[in-house]
C-alpha cells in the first residue's frame, strides 16, 4: 500500500530535482517481526509503525537517484546500532559522507514529512539557511549537546523546531538532534514530562517548549552548557 499520494510524490520529486546537489543516504533501523523490548519501555513494546516507516522511506528514495536507503535490523546489526547510537525503533539517520547527527525516531508523517524532506535537502547541500550570526555562534560551542525534540504529527509548529535542531546539528559537530514522535514513544515522553509540543530537551539538564525564533532557540540550548566558575 502506498503511503504518499500521487500529488505529494510529484511535489517531492520536483523539489528534489531543483534542490538536491549531492548524494544522501537514509539508514533505516527497524525490527520485524515487530515485537521487541524498547529500552526504558514496557516489556513487549511494539514497533507499531516500522512497516509504514520503511514504505515511506522507499517512496521518498524513489523520487531521486541521489537518495539511497539501507535497512538494518535493530537486534541483529549490533555494530551498526552501536555506531549510530540507535536505542529505539523505528529510527532514521540522514547523512552523506559524514554523519551530521540528524535522527528521526518514529514515522515522520503529517507535518513531520516536511522535516524529513528539508533534512534530506540540507544534508545534500551540506549547508543550511541559518543566519550568519547563528553559524558563528555555533562555532563557539565545544561541548556535546544532545537535542531531543518531541513532536506529534498534527502539530503544525513542531516541524520548525525540528528543522532548527537538525540545521544546528549540520552546522556543528558537537550537536546531535533527534526528532521523537511522542505518541510512538509514550514512556520516553512521560520520562521527560512532555505535556505540550514541541518540547526540546537538551543534555537531560534543560528543556524548553514552543516554536521559538532561531536566536531564542540558540540561547536556550546554550543554557545546557556548564558555565565556568
Amino acid at each position: 500500500m502506498e503511503i504518499l499520494t500521487q500529488d505529494v510524490r510529484e511535489a517531492t520529486r520536483k523539489k528534489f530535482e531543483t534542490e538536491l546537489i549531492g548524494p544522501v543516504r537514509l539508514l533505516y533501523f527497524a525490527q520485524e517481526p515487530s515485537r521487541l523490548i524498547l529500552p526504558g519501555g514496557p516489556t513487549g513494546s511494539e514497533c507499531v509503525f516500522c512497516r509504514e516507516t520503511r514504505r515511506l522511506l522507499e517512496e521518498v528514495a524513489d523520487q531521486s537517484d541521489l537518495i539511497t536507503m539501507t535497512e538494518y535490523d535493530f537486534q541483529s546489526n549490533k555494530e551498526k546500532t552501536a555506531e549510530f547510537g540507535i536505542e529505539k525503533v523505528p529510527a532514521i539517520v540522514v547523512l552523506n559522507e559524514k554523519d551530521p547527527g540528524i535522527r528521526f525516531y518514529g514515522i515522520p508523517s503529517g507535518y513531520e514529512y516536511k522535516s524529513l524532506i528539508e533534512a534530506i535537502i540540507d544534508v545534500s547541500r551540506g549547508t543550511t539557511t541559518l543566519a550568519k550570526a547563528t553559524k558563528e555562534a555555533l562555532k563557539t560551542i565545544h561541548q556535546p549537546l544532545h537535542l531531543q525534540i518531541f513532536v506529534t504529527p498534527t502539530c503544525s509548529y513542531c516541524s520548525s523546531a525540528v528543522r532548527l535542531g537538525h540545521q544546528f546539528a549540520l552546522e556543528s559537530s558537537f550537536i546531535t538532534a533527534d526528532m521523537i514522535e511522542s505518541t510512538e514513544f509514550p514512556h520516553i515522553a512521560d520520562r521527560y514530562r512532555v505535556r505540550g509540543v514541541p518540547k526540546i530537551v537538551v543534555n537531560e539538564v534543560f528543556s524548553f517548549e514552543g516554536a521559538v525564533p532561531e536566536d531564542v532557540f540558540l540561547e536556550n540550548i546554550r543554557k545546557a552548557i556548564p558555565q565556568k566558575v
